[in-house]
C-alpha cells in the first residue's frame, strides 16, 4: 500500500518559497521545462509529471503558478493531478508525432498565457532546467516578450528543494527502503549462468511490487567488461564465476528517487579489483564520517581526493563523492572542488563513489539524510566486498 498524496498545501508552500527567492533575485517570471525523463521540476511544483507530451511550470513573483502541457491527453491528464488552479495547452508542448485532434482543442501561445498569469510585463525572466529547455519554445518566449532578459534560473529551484520538509521524509525514506529490498532480492536470486538483464529484471519487479511508479534512472545490471562504463545498460551477457559485476537500482516512489549501488562477485575476484573495492569502501566510510550539518562541502571533496592520490587513484574517479537527490536522482549541490556550500540539516545526498581502472569499475552508492545530529543513513545493506 501507498503513502496517501502530499497535501496540496506542500505544493503551495514550494511555490511560495520559490517566489522568494525570485524576489530576491529581482526574477519577475521563473519557467522551468519537463519531460517524461526530466520531470522534477513540474513534479515538485505542481505534483504534475508529463509523458508523451511535455510541460512548464510559470511562477509568477507575485500570483499564483501556471502549468502549461500539450493536447487535450495531457489537459485532461494534469487537471487529475496537479494542484496549481490555471492549466493551459501549448501546441509546442504536443508529443512529436501529434495526432490530429477531432474535438476542438483551446491552444494558446506563451504572449497570451503570460499575459493571464502576470498583471505586469515581466522583464527578467528566468529559466529553469536551462540546459534542456527547448530552443523552439526560447523562440516563442522571446517573441512574446521583446526585450526581455533571460537568465539561467536553477539554483532558484534548487534553493528551494535543498532541504527537505518533515512532510517529504516519509517518501523518501519509502523509496530508499524498495530500493534497499531490490538489491537484497537480486542478490540473493543471482546465479551465475544468468543473463545481465535477467538479474535486473528480478529487481525491478520487487520495486514495482512494493509500489514504486518506476524507476528514476533505467536500472542496469552490467559484469566483467561491461562494468568499466559508469553509464550502462543490461544486456544479453551472461555473468560467470570470479568477474565483477554491477548493481544499479532506484525506485521512484510517489515523485521521490532512492538510489542504490552494489558490486559484487560469484567467488574471488582478481586482486586489482579486490583493491578496487576496498579504496570504494574506504572512500564511503570516509564520506559518511565527515558529513554532517555545518560541514563545509568542499572540505568533504579535498578530503576524498587526498584518499584517492594515496593509492594513486586520483584519476579513476569521475566527480566528487556525493550530491544532492530529491525528485530527482540528481538534484544539485555536488560535492565538489569549487562548488563550496554548508550542509545543513534536512539535506538528502547521494553518496556516490564511482572507481574505474579503465578495465574495471564500480559503484557504491547509498542514500543519507542530514539531520540536526549529524546523519541518516537510508541504505547500507552489505557495504562491503561481496563474493557469494
Amino acid at each position: 500500500m501507498r503513502l496517501p498524496k502530499l497535501p496540496p498545501d506542500e505544493y503551495s508552500e514550494r511555490i511560495l518559497k520559490l517566489q522568494k527567492e525570485m524576489q530576491k533575485k529581482s526574477v519577475d517570471l521563473f519557467i522551468s521545462y519537463s519531460s517524461e525523463c526530466e520531470s522534477g521540476s513540474s513534479r515538485y511544483l505542481t505534483g504534475f509529471w508529463p509523458f508523451f507530451d511535455f510541460a512548464v511550470v510559470m511562477v509568477p513573483a507575485v500570483g499564483k503558478a501556471a502549468l502549461l502541457t500539450g493536447g487535450p491527453e495531457s489537459f485532461e491528464f494534469a487537471e487529475s493531478f496537479a494542484t496549481v488552479p490555471s492549466i493551459y495547452i501549448n501546441p509546442l508542448l504536443v508529443e512529436t508525432s501529434a495526432p490530429q485532434w477531432v474535438p476542438k482543442v483551446s491552444e494558446l501561445d506563451f504572449k497570451k498565457i503570460i499575459t493571464e498569469v502576470c498583471k505586469a510585463g515581466p522583464v527578467s525572466i528566468g529559466i529553469g532546467n536551462y540546459n534542456i529547455f527547448p530552443h523552439i519554445l526560447f523562440e516563442e518566449l522571446k517573441d512574446a516578450l521583446p526585450g526581455a532578459e533571460f537568465i539561467q534560473a536553477d539554483d532558484l529551484l534548487l534553493n528551494v528543494q535543498k532541504v527537505k520538509t518533515a512532510a517529504e521524509i516519509p517518501y523518501i525514506t519509502e523509496a530508499y527502503r524498495i530500493t534497499e529490498q531490490a538489491i537484497i532480492e537480486a542478490l540473493a536470486s543471482a546465479r551465475p549462468g544468468m543473463r545481465e538483464w535477467e538479474i535486473e529484471s528480478i529487481g525491478r519487479c520487487k520495486m514495482i511490487s512494493m509500489g514504486a511508479e518506476g524507476t528514476p534512472y533505467p536500472a542496469w545490471v552490467c559484469s566483467g567488461d561491461n562494468t568499466r562504463l559508469s553509464l550502462c545498460r543490461s544486456t544479453d551477457k551472461i555473468v560467470s564465476q570470479n568477474e565483477l559485476i554491477q548493481l544499479t537500482f532506484g525506485a521512484k516512489y510517489m515523485g521521490y528517487c532512492g538510489n542504490m549501488c552494489r558490486p559484487f562477485s560469484f567467488g574471488k575476484l582478481p586482486a586489482s579489483v579486490n583493491k578496487l573495492m576496498k579504496v570504494a569502501l574506504e572512500a564511503v566510510n570516509y564520506t559518511l564520517g565527515v558529513l554532517g550539518p555545518g560541514v563545509e562541502s568542499s572540505k568533504v571533496f579535498d578530503g576524498y581526493y587526498k584518499l584517492l592520490s594515496k593509492y594513486n587513484y586520483e584519476d579513476f574517479t569521475l566527480y566528487g563523492p556525493a550530491h544532492g537527490t530529491g525528485s530527482s536522482e540528481v538534484e544539485g549541490f555536488w560535492l565538489a572542488k569549487e562548488n563550496n556550500f554548508e550542509i545543513i540539516p534536512g539535506m538528502l545526498f547521494n553518496i556516490d563513489i564511482w572507481l574505474s581502472d579503465g578495465k574495471n569499475g564500480l559503484r557504491f552508492e547509498d542514500g543519507v539524510l542530514i539531520t540536526d545530529r549529524g546523519i541518516k543513513e537510508l541504505t547500507s545493506y552489505r557495504r562491503e566486498i561481496i563474493e557469494l
